[in-house]
């Protein structure tokens, strides 16, 4: 979990940094500066997504399915809820709170190095994927929190769940994390990166949050897969 915890340190580190730099901004800057980050965020989301080119057929059916099942749950609504409840105990109303703690909330949890840096930890031991991760989550988390408030701050909550549960579950799912579900995992969490991206960039509102049972359909896949073959 050692890995888990210095990623969550660094999200609140750069969120504090990012939070008190929040009131020398001016908001055109602001504005600027989220579009800039857009594009960023897209790049990520490309590069994840380019690594799965070879399973382009199950990574579709994964979204396809995967949102489907995060429609019925409504997980976006959820996590808006939960950022609208936090605001409202940590925030001003009208804040963009709960739109910071939302976008960084997903940002951070379905990229490549969230899924990889946290089996590496849970099977290997090994953190350095999410040491490397916590550098970069520090410093989007500054710039985040400088345009979007406190919200970003505690999304490090959510991180620190996510990868934690990963973490702690890689040891009984390690049959199954061959290479290519690895690779179908990390290649739908850049797509849906990508998509978050877009989100930021326009007036398109990409429900990302309901795609992210997506990200975890390879491993249901796999299993069903193994049982019947």
């Amino acid at each position: 979990m050692l890995g888990t915890v210095v990623n969550t340190i660094a999200i609140v580190a750069g969120g504090l940094v990012g939070v008190l730099l929040k009131g020398g901004l001016p908001e055109k800057i602001s504005q600027s500066i989220m579009q800039g980050m857009g594009l960023c965020i897209i790049l990520i989301g490309m590069s994840g997504a380019l690594s799965g080119t070879s399973y382009i057929m199950e990574i579709i059916f994964f979204v396809v399915i995967g949102t489907a099942v995060g429609e019925v749950i409504d997980i976006e609504k959820r996590l808006e809820r939960l950022g609208d409840h936090l605001q409202s105990k940590y925030a001003s109303e009208g804040s963009t709170f709960s739109k910071g703690f939302v976008t960084a909330s997903l940002l951070y949890c379905v990229g490549a190095m969230a899924i990889m840096g946290a089996l590496e930890s849970g099977l290997n031991g090994n953190h350095e994927i999410l040491f490397a991760k916590s550098i970069l989550d520090g410093i989007i988390s500054i710039i985040f929190a400088s345009t979007l408030g406190v919200g970003v701050i505690f999304s490090a909550v959510t991180v620190f769940i996510y990868e934690g549960t990963i973490t702690l579950a890689a040891g009984g799912l390690k049959q199954l994390l061959t290479d290519p579900v690895v690779t179908q995992m990390s290649a739908t969490g850049g797509l849906l990166i990508l998509g978050l991206g877009i989100s930021m960039l326009g007036n398109i509102k990409l429900k990302i949050g309901n795609m992210l049972p997506s990200v975890l359909l390879p491993i249901v896949y796999a299993l069903i897969k193994g049982l019947v073959v």
